[in-house]
């Protein structure tokens, strides 16, 4: 190939790469706008838990401040661990797993469509408990620092996630396995998360300057890239 065809070949390759990947979170979102029990069930959930908190621990608004970091991200850990229950069980299931991967698809583009989706699903979710946490415990959570820190942390737990819920999927006992695999590996994210995010309701920090962001957003770039590595060894067993 002449030197000056590359450029356009590598352009093409990407434009068909990233027309994949599209058409892939597209099918998965249409999917979950259908079922609609994913979405209903997690916001039930987080709204739920919320007013559990709310009513047991009757909290004042400087124990508040201290104590949502670490409510708000727990609610988002086990928001997030029902939505990965539903991401590839359903097709595992249904055998359109099988289909995806008889087609001529890259298996990173069936990862990282898995990603994308489970990114906007649970941010879905955090659109609706971020203002009702903010309300109901008077902290102000709907600043750039935090939702930028709710993305960070959302697109790491999406990337590990979804590879666990690719293995823990093919087995009987995919619903405690998922957790079981998944917690341990998350514990440094949420901990940076929930530092970073305490951080900014103390006024004590930036996203810019903070070490907790430098934190999240290289555990991201390690879970998308290892994922990556590994997903599809992991689909072939």
């Amino acid at each position: 190939m002449p030197e000056h065809d590359a450029p356009r070949a590598a352009a093409g390759a990407l434009g068909h790469y990233a027309r994949q990947l599209v058409a892939l979170v597209a099918k998965d979102l249409r999917l979950e706008t259908r079922r609609r029990e994913t979405i209903v069930g997690v916001l039930v959930f987080v709204l739920l838990v919320l007013a559990l908190f709310q009513f047991a621990l009757d909290l004042e608004r400087d124990t508040a401040r201290r104590l949502v970091p670490g409510l708000l991200w727990i609610t988002f850990l086990f928001a997030g661990l029902l939505t990965l229950g539903r991401t590839f069980a359903a097709e595992r299931d249904q055998g359109t797993l099988d289909g995806l991967l008889l087609a001529p698809l890259d298996r990173s583009v069936l990862y990282l469509a898995k990603v994308v989706a489970t990114v906007v699903i649970m941010g879905l979710v955090e659109l609706v408990a971020l203002p009702v946490f903010a309300a109901v415990f008077d902290v102000p959570l709907l600043t750039p620092g935090v939702l930028f820190t709710v993305l960070l942390g959302t697109v790491g737990f999406a990337a590990a996630g979804t590879l666990f819920a690719a293995l823990a999927t093919q087995t009987r006992a995919r619903d405690v396995l998922l957790p079981l695999l998944l917690l341990p590996l998350l514990v440094p994210l949420l901990i940076a998360a929930a530092r970073a995010t305490d951080d900014l309701l103390a006024g004590a920090a930036t996203p810019v300057t903070a070490p907790w962001w430098e934190l999240l957003a290289g555990l991201d770039a390690l879970f998308l890239g290892v994922a990556v590595l590994l997903f599809e060894a992991l689909l072939e067993e």
